[in-house]
């Protein structure tokens, strides 16, 4: 996985970011700036999942997108 995609188009990719975990605010999002750790974490702090699962939505949710 190339998460450096995701960080190189963040701009572009904060609003599917949004559509899946709407949680999220634009705050957030733009604190995150495509880092990988810090979206997990947020994923974590609004949704109170544990660090595994997050880790795997994350996967999943890269994997359905279309680059």
């Amino acid at each position: 996985m190339d998460w450096n995609r995701v960080e190189g188009n963040w701009k572009q990719v904060k609003g599917k970011v949004k559509e899946r975990w709407g949680k999220l605010t634009d705050d957030d999002l733009d604190r995150i700036a495509g880092k990988r750790d810090q979206l997990e974490g947020k994923i974590q702090e609004h949704y109170g999942i544990e660090k595994d699962r997050v880790r795997r939505d994350v996967d999943d949710w890269y994997g359905q997108q279309v680059w």
